[in-house]
């Protein structure tokens, strides 16, 4: 597919496939920016949401609203023009059971009512047709112009947490292991048949986008995480989240693994071992200097010698030279915190001497 929104789709494709090859140097961000000028097409944006039901929940008109938003977007350097059709971080949780709750920023996971050990997944729940709703009427209004993204339904524990709450997790872990694990299994058949069936519906010839860090390859896509893990020890996260995690990598072409936090920085280790995972994203978390800091170069040429790709998040303009000097611009991949159509073609220009 080339989106006829991307002007330079091409190099921004090469840029993609050299990255996850550990290759090459991709230049993005997270989200968009309004573009000067003429927008890409006149589309003309959807009447004001009358709440935040509908702001999050009305399918219909938020296919219209982010293809007005993507209409008058910019596309520069490597940003990738995908419908943003996330539901939540761990939607998953949502379509086997739990429920949304639409925010202001977002849509918060609010546990399921019931405790019961077995997980099903209901065809019916009305959060997966929600799901498959949203999904087909972004991609009626996509044809030829952009992605549709895969939406973050996260996996094994972060959803199991998002099903019955985190001490009910932790405590079974010690007194019910087996359960613990029977769950979980559960929960990743359910995960890569829900997968399969949005691939199904978003990709393009094979190709397809995944919403959270905006990223594309041609084949199968996936952000993977455990945000729990901060919380665990390394015994338990080899027992309860590493097999799940690798069978993920095993079953999907390109996965970018998303590391929260200087807690789970001890998690590391066994992530590198895993063969097929690609590529390692570092959020640093609250608090904490964030992805252009120098104290992070270490970090990255630790995954970077391990042979993965890696990903630097919210990273300056002043820090991205400073960055590829250091680590080097090889498989690294820079979400940039641009603020105007300026800081991205002067970012395009400092990648162009580093490519």
């Amino acid at each position: 597919m080339i989106p006829a929104w991307k002007d330079n789709w091409s190099q921004t494709r090469q840029h993609y496939l050299d990255w996850w090859s550990g290759k090459g140097l991709v230049i993005s961000m997270w989200g968009y920016i309004p573009q000067g000028g003429e927008p890409h097409e006149p589309v003309q944006p959807p009447p004001a949401a009358k709440d935040l039901e509908q702001y999050w929940f009305d399918p219909q008109w938020r296919a219209l609203h982010i293809h007005y938003q993507l209409a008058h977007s910019c596309m520069g350097a490597d940003i990738l023009p995908v419908a943003d059709t996330n539901l939540g971080p761990g939607s998953l949780a949502a379509i086997l059971g739990a429920e949304l709750q639409a925010g202001e920023d977002t849509i918060w996971i609010r546990l399921r009512p019931d405790t019961s050990d077995q997980i099903f997944f209901d065809q019916d729940n009305k959060w997966w047709l929600l799901h498959l709703e949203l999904l087909r009427a972004c991609r009626r209004l996509s044809e030829g112009r952009y992605f549709v993204g895969m939406p973050d339904l996260c996996e094994g524990l972060d959803v199991l947490v998002g099903l019955r709450g985190a001490e009910q997790v932790f405590l079974d872990m010690v007194e019910r292991p087996a359960v613990v694990q029977s769950q979980l299994d559960q929960i990743h058949r359910i995960y890569l048949d829900v997968f399969d069936r949005i691939y199904e519906i978003i990709s393009v010839d094979g190709e397809m986008a995944f919403c959270y860090f905006s990223i594309w390859g041609p084949g199968k896509v996936a952000k993977l995480q455990c945000d729990v893990s901060a919380m665990i020890s390394p015994a338990d996260f080899r027992r309860f989240a590493l097999p799940y995690l690798r069978m993920q990598c095993q079953a999907i072409n390109y996965t970018l693994y998303h590391l929260d936090g200087i807690d789970a920085i001890r998690h590391l280790d066994p992530l590198l071992e895993i063969e097929q995972l690609k590529a390692i994203q570092w959020t640093p978390g609250a608090g904490q200097p964030q992805g252009g800091d120098p104290c992070w170069y270490g970090l990255y040429r630790r995954i970077r010698n391990a042979g993965k790709s890696v990903m630097a998040s919210w990273v300056q303009i002043a820090e991205l030279e400073p960055l590829l000097d250091a680590v080097g611009p090889e498989g690294l991949a820079v979400l940039m915190d641009f603020q105007s159509e300026r800081d991205i073609e002067q970012a395009a220009r400092i990648a162009g001497r580093y490519r």
